[in-house]
């Protein structure tokens, strides 16, 4: 049995992570503030809930204590509203993975996994994105996580902590009701029957995993032997809001979407999707779930639970 810590295991990929480990008979932690995650979603499972935020190095540092590897999904993930208040995301995803790093370095963590990101830290680049290209972040997200993916490579070099940065691409799946990428929202608003907001012309593209998927790829992180490591997670196919659409559209064909079109906002970049060589050849990760399957899957989830809003 291994003993793992989940940071932000109360959100959206946290709850799926959550619920695999303890289905697999794992020991779970999680740590989690409860500003976006709920603590009704790890209720039903047999994990331990530590309430605390992780700019705060003291309730890091005792979740900390016990574990044998370290999930760190804990984030500000908005790119918009890191745009408006960059200083908050600096603080979370900066500051906070320096107190996770840290104290795992302390408890004599096995491993630390990071979830990071991949257009957002890769900027504007043409397509597909990957691991070998140079980093030009266009937001203050992006560059937060390039942040918290330096020291992870400081961490491993100069302490010998086995770090994986992983890099999600738009990931979509139960649970994501808070979340505030397009296909949680899409569907949030479809439940309330409000039209469905694009900020473009529809072509911008990107890469869109099932949350299954990338619980497999973490799972896999995990296992392998990969200290130090980067990896792009996604499903390797470039998908336009248009493409979305239409696969929502057949996927869930007895609704009427009504689709409206806004400005472009700033700090979004216009085209990204990822190569997953590199994760295929190291790590075996090889993901499964077509888009219209899994955004079936999605919209089952979210009938079943009532689309919850934003908080």
């Amino acid at each position: 049995m291994t003993s793992y810590l989940v940071t932000g295991g109360c959100g959206f990929i946290g709850v799926n992570l959550v619920s695999r480990l303890v289905g697999r008979g794992d020991r779970v932690r999680v740590l989690d503030n409860l500003s976006l995650g709920r603590r009704e979603d790890i209720k039903p499972l047999a994990a331990e809930l530590e309430v605390g935020d992780i700019r705060d190095y003291a309730t890091v540092a005792k979740a900390c204590k016990g574990a044998d590897v370290v999930v760190h999904l804990a984030a500000h993930t908005r790119v918009v509203e890191s745009v408006s208040d960059p200083e908050l995301n600096f603080e979370i995803n900066a500051i906070g993975t320096m107190n996770v790093l840290r104290a795992c370095r302390e408890a004599g963590v096995r491993k630390m996994i990071l979830a990071s990101t991949g257009g957002a830290i890769l900027g504007e680049q043409e397509p597909p994105v990957h691991e070998g290209m140079v980093p030009r972040p266009v937001s203050p997200y992006g560059a937060s996580k390039l942040v918290g993916e330096a020291y992870c490579s400081a961490f491993f070099g100069s302490y010998g902590l086995n770090t994986v940065a992983l890099r999600f691409s738009n990931v979509y799946g139960p649970y994501s009701y808070h979340k505030g990428s397009v296909v949680a929202q899409f569907f949030r608003n479809l439940m309330q029957k409000e039209p469905l907001v694009i900020y473009g012309d529809g072509e911008q593209t990107r890469d869109f995993l099932y949350v299954a998927d990338l619980v497999e790829a973490i799972l896999l992180a995990d296992k392998g032997h990969t200290p130090g490591e980067v990896f792009q997670i996604a499903s390797g196919r470039e998908t336009s809001l248009r493409a979305l659409l239409d696969a929502m559209k057949k996927a869930i064909p007895e609704l009427t979407f009504d689709v409206r079109y806004e400005p472009v906002r700033a700090g979004e970049i216009r085209r990204n999707y990822a190569s997953i060589e590199k994760a295929r050849r190291m790590l075996g990760y090889d993901p499964q779930t077509r888009l219209e399957d899994g955004l079936k899957n999605t919209w089952r989830w979210f009938l079943s639970h009532g689309g919850q809003p934003l908080k």
